[in-house]
């Protein structure tokens, strides 16, 4: 599929595993180049060897998100390497569903703060953007009550809002804002495959509340992401009224 994306310049943030890679991998498929970043050093490594591997230019780094200075550090860094960014994918979660206050303060830090200040540090490029585009992936935990009701459906909801507000605000500078509330998505190593071995109770519990009989896949959310950054051209200036 061709989307236009061909020469476009993303950031993915969780970018080597799930939903993140699976992004990061159909971007550039589309012939984005493409920078992630991630907590492991060797992970980031071999998928930025991957992404070349498809003929586009990569970048990565091993970042912790919650840390500012290294993530904004990460935003700068792949635009100069890229060569300007287009495309904003904040997918990290911290994936804390307990009700204690450091799984509030988790998610607070990882979920809301690394996503406004990925999508503050990439701002000036955005706006200099031709084609400028922010998905932010939330969860489906967000918009209903679940077995994640509390920390992290809580946030996710915020993350809901702040698109949307974003949405509005942006829309004069022809950036596009989106978000993308998954439900359950299985990959190897990923949460899921952890519940699976660990609480098989909740993971039949979680599967039998999808009338498909199956979880989603990394890539199809993957899709709706690569879908969600296909540049939308403003409609052209009306003509000068003539005398």
């Amino acid at each position: 599929m061709d989307l236009g994306l061909k020469g476009l310049r993303a950031i993915v943030t969780g970018g080597t595993k799930g939903i993140g890679r699976r992004a990061a991998d159909l971007l550039a498929d589309e012939g984005c180049n493409v920078s992630v970043c991630a907590r492991t050093a060797d992970e980031v490594t071999a998928c930025v060897a991957g992404l070349e591997g498809k003929g586009v230019k990569a970048y990565g780094e091993a970042v912790d998100v919650a840390d500012k200075a290294a993530l904004e550090g990460w935003v700068a860094h792949s635009a100069n390497e890229l060569g300007g960014i287009d495309i904003v994918v904040a997918n990290v979660s911290a994936l804390a569903g307990e009700g204690t206050e450091e799984a509030w303060q988790k998610q607070f830090d990882v979920d809301i703060m690394h996503t406004v200040r990925s999508v503050n540090a990439a701002m000036p490029h955005l706006e200099a953007s031709k084609h400028p585009s922010i998905t932010i992936v939330s969860s489906v935990s967000g918009r209903e009550i679940d077995v994640f009701a509390g920390s992290y459906g809580a946030t996710k909801a915020a993350l809901i809002h702040y698109a949307h507000g974003l949405a509005v605000q942006l829309a004069p500078k022809h950036i596009r804002v989106n978000s993308v509330s998954p439900g359950n998505v299985y990959f190897k190593d990923g949460i899921w495959n952890w519940i699976e071995d660990n609480n098989p109770e909740l993971f039949a519990q979680a599967l039998a509340l999808n009338p498909t009989g199956r979880m989603a896949t990394a890539e199809e959310i993957g899709r709706g992401i690569v879908s969600s950054s296909w540049p939308r051209r403003p409609p052209a200036s009306p003509p000068a009224p003539t005398s």
